[in-house]
């Protein structure tokens, strides 16, 4: 990426601000903290200056998205502005969030680039939009959720220090992603607590070559390189243990028009990738016949949008 240029923010008003966050699918199989994929449903969130903070919140979570207190949002917010000697200036903020919160969707990347958002537009910071990705994958550890949510589409993105270096492509316009979604979340500190300190060559081998595969899949519409492109041995074996969505429906690739599955982000959602509309009802019966004696599986259909949180900001332009 490089910066922005021809627009200083520092002149945009500190008025009202509309953001849309889509949600994300990391991991993608092979690739471990370095690929992710933009989902159609979102984060979005109007926000002004108030006299005090408040939360108007709708849709999933929205008890938990409305608190003051133990914020994700607000304390990166708080924290931006003062480090950088600006004033805390309270907002009142409506909220109507899709995205489920500790499902491996990218909730916690939609909202921290929120945060860093309403930070620079009301702390009258001057990012560009390199910094404020950067500044998110600081927050967020890693680089890939935060890029697909940013920028939109299928991102690779690799750190170096705080610089990030992102190569994003559209995904064929026809493919779809079906999301599994069981009841109860998982946290990303557990789902890495599973993992090993060491892996045989053979495994990291593997994950090589299925991670280089996935880039060129995604980039040349081939759909018939998913299932192996998908195939991990770093994460997945050992996350299936606490994801029990996983082992289900990894087997499912390569059939029913389900071109490839992995987990979602840390999990404990699945995501299956179809080549299509016209494949979706045989490859949601196949899922549905595979989870039949589990209880309360959401089963959500999403494009592959390649437009991300950058581009909904048209109050202020980075």
């Amino acid at each position: 990426m490089s910066p922005d240029s021809g627009h200083d923010p520092r002149t945009s008003a500190a008025g009202k601000l509309h953001l849309r966050m889509p949600a994300t699918s990391a991991n993608l199989g092979p690739s471990f903290d370095a690929a992710a994929v933009a989902l159609d449903f979102a984060l979005e969130i109007d926000a002004e200056p108030a006299s005090d903070f408040s939360i108007q919140a709708t849709g999933r979570d929205a008890e938990r998205c409305a608190r003051l207190e133990d914020n994700l949002l607000l304390e990166i917010y708080n924290e931006l502005l003062l480090s950088h000697g600006r004033p805390v200036i309270p907002l009142a903020i409506r909220m109507e969030n899709s995205i489920p919160l500790g499902m491996g969707c990218g909730s916690s990347a939609a909202g921290r680039l929120a945060a860093i958002v309403l930070a620079v537009h009301f702390g009258q910071l001057g990012w560009n939009s390199e910094r404020i990705l950067e500044e998110a994958c600081v927050f967020e550890g890693h680089p890939d959720n935060a890029a697909a949510c940013w920028l939109g589409g299928f991102v690779s993105a690799a750190s170096e220090g705080r610089s990030v270096h992102v190569a994003r492509v559209d995904p064929p316009s026809e493919w779809r992603a079906i999301i599994a979604i069981p009841p109860e979340p998982l946290a990303t500190s557990n789902a890495r607590a599973v993992l090993p300190a060491t892996y045989s060559r053979a495994d990291a081998v593997l994950n090589i070559q299925s991670a280089s595969l996935l880039g060129l899949a995604f980039a040349q519409g081939r759909g018939d390189l998913l299932r192996v492109a998908m195939q991990d041995r770093i994460h997945q074996p050992y996350r299936g243990l606490i994801c029990p969505l996983l082992p289900r429906l990894l087997p499912l690739a390569g059939q029913n028009g389900i071109l490839g599955a992995a987990l979602s982000g840390a999990g404990p959602s699945v995501l299956l990738i179809v080549d299509g509309e016209r494949s979706l009802d045989p490859a949601l019966s196949a899922i549905s016949r595979e989870i039949k004696d589990l209880q309360d599986i959401e089963l959500r259909v999403s494009s592959f949008p390649t437009r991300g949180g950058r581009d909904s900001i048209t109050d202020f332009p980075v």
